[in-house]
């Protein structure tokens, strides 16, 4: 009779094969994740960098916006300034427009964050990544919670930018030949659109506007220098050290004001204020195209809620607000032939304003009455009169 082992020799058994299994597979193991760790970055963006005054080595700073899906690269080229190179698609975020505030509320973050060398993973479950910082000074300082938020491969997310293997692949060896060259960590912007005057107008009546403003300071600065900003918290709030050369402070000023104005007028003209929410976030345009040609994206997380992303929701209605009749209007009236010989004398006046002085109680009566009614053709309250007889006949003269 063959003498069985007892089963608590079984399984022990069972666990010394499977930890020989490892250990004899542990070198592959090791080989494989130290090769995808220690790529090369691709040729293609080595020559990127070069034709813009800068390499591999040269300092990185990296820009995400949530709602158009995006990862910029910059680098610090030889004149001192960060220049674009080149921009990746997302394959997904999660969450809304807003920032994050609490573990598990799948929220991607935004603001400015910090990455030294120690928060690169080359080991990671999602083939390369590395964590952004999460929670900053800013979100401590707000009680917000979580941790381990990510820029990493495959295209699932819980608060984290997913970017598939391979792109995460080619950012992890840019950020990790920046910290060979001596970068001793990068900064990591995070915004939840591209903060342009119409995208801030757009967003005016949003309960994130005030947080969104702080964003968008930290942005110009360094749009209209080309360096990075000195972030740091006050009070709970962004704030930014001024540049130690006078001459990018006025870049900043002028770059203030502009944006500012530009804000009131599209506000003033009447631009549309909207909310943006989403189901679960969303991704780049890219990565959908090439789903829906049938190329799988791997480990897509909830992918049912992108159906439904980026919803726009109308708060105030785009307005057309009143105008002044111009005088390229008022040739409209006129007879066409007439017209370009009038537009070529040097102080154009419409043509009833030219009238002889038999004609001036027929002038006055027009001059006061047709633009009203033209100003209200324009913004939709009336419909445009036929053009006047006496306007023709003036037009002759």
């Amino acid at each position: 009779m063959v003498v069985l082992p007892s089963p608590v020799v079984q399984r022990r058994a069972v666990a010394w094969l499977l930890l020989l299994a490892l250990g004899l597979a542990a070198p592959d193991i090791a080989r494989a994740q130290s090769a995808k760790a220690t790529a090369p970055i691709p040729a293609a963006t080595l020559a990127l960098m070069s034709q813009k005054g800068t390499s591999a080595s040269a300092p990185v700073l990296f820009r995400a916006y949530k709602k158009e899906s995006e990862i910029e690269v910059w680098k610090k080229a030889a004149s001192g300034r960060f220049v674009h190179i080149k921009t990746f698609p997302i394959c997904r975020w999660s969450g809304q427009l807003g920032p994050k505030r609490k573990t598990g509320d799948r929220q991607t973050p935004e603001g400015f964050y910090s990455v030294p060398p120690r928060q690169m993973n080359p080991n990671s479950s999602y083939y390369l990544s590395f964590d952004v910082g999460y929670p900053n000074a800013y979100d401590r300082a707000h009680g917000f919670t979580g941790s381990a938020v990510m820029v990493h491969g495959v295209c699932s997310s819980m608060g984290c930018f997913a970017m598939t293997d391979q792109v995460v692949g080619e950012i992890y060896a840019i950020a990790r030949d920046a910290f060979a060259g001596g970068q001793a960590a990068f900064q990591f912007q995070s915004y939840p659109f591209r903060m342009s005057a119409a995208n801030m107008a757009r967003y005016r009546t949003d309960p994130n506007i005030a947080f969104w403003r702080q964003l968008k300071e930290g942005s110009d600065r360094f749009e209209a220098t080309g360096e990075e900003p000195n972030v740091t918290v006050t009070a709970g709030r962004y704030a930014f050290l001024p540049y130690k050369d006078p001459a990018l402070e006025s870049l900043v000023t002028a770059r203030r004001v502009q944006e500012e104005a530009r804000i009131a007028s599209l506000v003033e003209d009447g631009s549309a204020a909207v909310r943006t929410t989403y189901s679960d976030g969303a991704q780049h345009p890219f990565w959908a195209a090439l789903s829906a040609k049938g190329v799988s994206l791997g480990d897509v997380s909830r992918p049912e809620a992108l159906a439904y992303a980026g919803q726009d929701v109308i708060v105030i209605p785009a307005q057309r607000r009143p105008v002044l009749v111009a005088e390229a209007v008022w040739s409209r009236w006129m007879v066409a032939a007439s017209v370009p010989a009038l537009m070529r004398v040097r102080g154009f006046k419409p043509a009833y304003e030219q009238a002889p002085p038999r004609f001036a109680a027929l002038v006055m009566r027009y001059d006061q009455t047709l633009p009203t009614m033209l100003s209200a053709s324009l913004t939709g309250q009336m419909p445009a009169p036929a053009p006047p007889a006496i306007i023709e006949t003036l037009a002759e003269r």
